[in-house]
């Protein structure tokens, strides 16, 4: 870890002198930009909080595979992953459904998004994205429950009308491989546009090998075995020819993207957007590293294709009424399905669950310019989710199948919200920004009583929750901005929280609790963003979240009894519960020059600190909280050539620095000295080059982790890609 902040101290010490020599005619991105994650067009220095965009250009030069590998590229947001087929981000020590993820404006978070680490973000197509925004901190006044820790705001491609009375055909086709997992992707676009009608369509398809790991590192990363079923049913515990190549991680995924857009006249903007995602089935790698009894504790655990469909209808006005000067209304429908497949080693029967979610919504969103400096924006939010789960017991030889406990009950969950925001202009230097919003949550499960004898059959759950923020930007000059925002969020428990039964950890298993509240947290940030002659630019936050009635995983009783058997095991009895508080406070960095005419440096630093209450009321770490994590880029561009070399860290977590849950989770960390699991400290180095012959025709190539080091990212079962040869190609039409 030394070293790295070396490394870091001498980039900022040799951009300091180079930043004296600048040349004039050279400059930095500017502080005036333009964001939409807010839901209507805003200037980025007007907004209190800090927000970070990646754009198409970002994208293609860095060339992640997945939409999870692509919010990493923003150098802000942490990313964990439990198999390949996966990305659960870290935002400002919060994860999972404390974070909001929104696409075109509607809201992805269902009723069973869990406190565990997720995957929904690689059902997003990397390929259709206009634009990427994350916003950073609590944002529940105009998004509702979950938006704790941030908001990660997906806008699709946008069809293009035709300017003139010919007819508007564009396109491209993109192939890409990469050798860490024998990437094979393969996309195709193509838009039509006429003056009043578009249409966008995107195809994607990427199939991945096992993933294999670096070459220098801790050897408790390696994989020496593996599992085979073989005909007669029977599991064979094989020697793995290449320890390095994790089995199994190897998966496959199909993406499409339809959109449709009508423009009649100035005044209104119709658009329809289809969007579909599948996966093949994927194993869940962290859960075959586990043992028991001296054996590999399973055979197999999978996750079943994780299949998302979303129709959505969006009409935009910008006839100015008394009411309002925009409005936009959103319906959309969205279909989720994902299931877990497991047998223990040597056992004949296969658990499948399924899980299946229809998700509902309707938003109405104004603004309104009043008093000459007030501007309104005001709005209603509608949601309502329809939860159905089945649990099947299959024979591996027969196939023949009986009915299992499901992981969850048949219920719903609804969400009303009403919300105003109201941005002040008192002067050309300041505004002000103050917002409130009222939620009611309703929820109702009946829960099958077949197989766990709980002591109830239904749960509902009808309740409010009120937020509200409070934000300030000064802008002294026109190179200068200062902003504060103090700021509420709520989380209402949904289906996960209140319904689920499974396996938390080795010898755990979570039960239902139908009486919980919502948790709240209460934020205050202070940001700064500086340029020097539109050469030079640096930002920094500081924020400190303090969360309360936090919903945790706690030890538990079921009628009475403290432990239950559950899969053939005597396990310890665990429930979500409103039982901790939790504060988690940290500050943001970064920083961008120009060094001559074609070369940009830049460095994203991340620190953040969270603990949290246990039972006894000692502290825990959070586990939430990433180590001190960052990026340093420098950057070489002409007009058909970029080539970027950087580096990505992070500090370890010593196991004293580990949450108790983690601790028990020997089989993803490295030990140290004493024993003990820890996670240490990693960097890697990186070449990306893109190239274009014409306006036609580019490639994309880069190498990834040069130096072959074998590194586990904190809290992630995966071991990350080792040295990775890159290349991708790129025809426009």
């Amino acid at each position: 870890m030394r070293k790295i902040l070396l490394l870091a101290l001498l980039l900022i010490n040799s951009l300091c002198l180079f930043s004296q020599n600048i040349q004039d005619s050279t400059r930095v991105t500017t502080l005036e930009e333009v964001v939409v994650a807010t839901k209507w067009k805003q200037k980025k220095q007007d907004v209190p909080y800090k927000i970070t965009s990646i754009t198409p250009e970002d994208i293609e030069l860095q060339n992640p595979q997945t939409a999870a590998d692509l919010l990493s590229l923003s150098g802000k947001v942490f990313i964990q992953k439990s198999q390949q087929g996966g990305g659960s981000p870290m935002i400002r020590g919060f994860a999972t459904n404390r974070l909001l993820y929104v696409v075109d404006g509607v809201r992805m978070n269902t009723a069973i998004f869990r406190g565990g680490n997720i995957q929904n973000v690689i059902s997003l197509d990397g390929f259709a994205m206009e634009d990427v925004e994350v916003l950073f901190g609590p944002n529940s006044v105009i998004y509702g429950s979950d938006a704790i820790g941030g908001v990660m705001s997906f806008q699709t491609v946008t069809p293009k009308l035709s300017l003139t009375d010919k007819i508007r055909v564009s396109g491209s086709v993109f192939t890409r491989y990469s050798s860490a997992n024998n990437e094979k992707t393969g996309h195709f676009n193509a838009q039509v546009g006429w003056k009043k009608w578009a249409s966008y369509t995107g195809i994607t398809y990427s199939d991945f090998d096992d993933l294999k790991m670096g070459s220098h590192g801790p050897d408790e990363y390696l994989k020496p075995y593996y599992i085979q079923t073989n005909y007669d049913g029977t599991d064979e515990i094989l020697v793995n020819e290449n320890a390095k190549v994790q089995k199994p991680s190897a998966y496959s995924q199909f993406n499409v993207t339809q959109k449709i857009r009508f423009k009649p006249n100035d005044c209104w903007d119709f658009q329809y957007g289809f969007h579909y995602s599948e996966t093949s089935e994927y194993g869940r790698y962290d859960r075959h590293l586990r043992f028991r009894n001296g054996l590999p504790r399973y055979a197999e655990w999978n996750y079943g294709p994780q299949k998302w469909m979303m129709n959505t209808f969006s009409a935009s006005s910008t006839i100015k009424t008394t009411f309002y000067d925009e409005m936009t209304y959103r319906l959309a429908h969205q279909n989720f399905e994902e299931s877990r497949i497991s047998r223990n080693l040597n056992a004949t029967e296969r658990e499948i669950r399924i899980e299946k979610v229809d998700a509902y919504s309707f938003n109405l969103d104004f603004n309104k310019k009043i008093f000459t400096r007030h501007k309104l924006f005001y709005g209603f939010e509608y949601v309502y989710d329809k939860v159905k789960s089945k649990g099947v017991s299959q024979d591996i030889l027969t196939s023949f199948e009986v009915a299992g406990p499901a992981r969850y009950p048949k219920s719903n969950w609804q969400s009303i919200g009403i919300y105003v925001n109201d941005s002040f202009q008192v002067s050309e230097k300041t505004v002000i920004s103050s917002g409130l919003r009222y939620n009611q949550y309703v929820l109702n499960a009946e829960f099958d009583t077949t197989f766990y004898p709980f002591p109830f059959t239904k749960a509902k759950l009808n309740d409010g929750a009120l937020t509200g923020s409070l934000g300030v930007v000064h802008k002294p000059n026109s190179s200068l901005i200062l902003s504060s925002n103090f700021s509420t969020a709520f989380r209402s428990p949904n289906v996960d929280d209140v319904g689920k039964v499974f396996d938390s950890e080795p010898g755990a298993v979570v039960v239902p609790n139908p009486d919980l509240k919502a948790e709240y947290a209460y934020n205050i940030d202070f940001n700064l963003a500086k340029s020097f002659n539109d050469k030079l630019k640096f930002d920094t936050s500081i924020y400190y979240t303090w969360l309360d009635n936090a919903l945790v995983r706690r030890d538990f009783t079921l009628n009475g009894n403290s432990e239950i058997i559950y899969d053939g095991e005597l396990s310890q009895v665990q429930a979500i519960q409103n039982a901790a508080k939790a504060r988690v406070y940290g500050f943001q960095f970064g920083v961008e020059a120009k060094l001559s005419q074609d070369f940009i440096f830049s460095t994203d630093l991340n620190y953040q600190k969270g603990e949290e209450e246990l039972d006894n009321g000692e502290k825990s770490p959070s586990r939430h909280a990433a180590p001190f994590f960052g990026v340093s880029r420098l950057s070489f561009s002409t007009e058909k050539l970029q080539i970027q070399l950087y580096t990505q860290y992070s500090a370890k977590k010593s196991f004293d620095d580990l949450p108790e849950e983690e601790k028990a989770k020997t089989e993803i960390y490295a030990i140290d000295e004493n024993g003990n699991p820890y996670s240490p400290s990693w960097y890697t180095l990186n070449l990306k080059t893109d190239y274009k012959f014409n306006n036609t025709f580019n490639v994309t190539a880069g190498l990834e982790n040069i130096t072959d080091q074998r590194y586990r990212p904190y809290s992630s079962g995966l071991v990350a890609a080792g040295r990775n040869f890159i290349i991708g190609i790129k025809a426009k039409f």
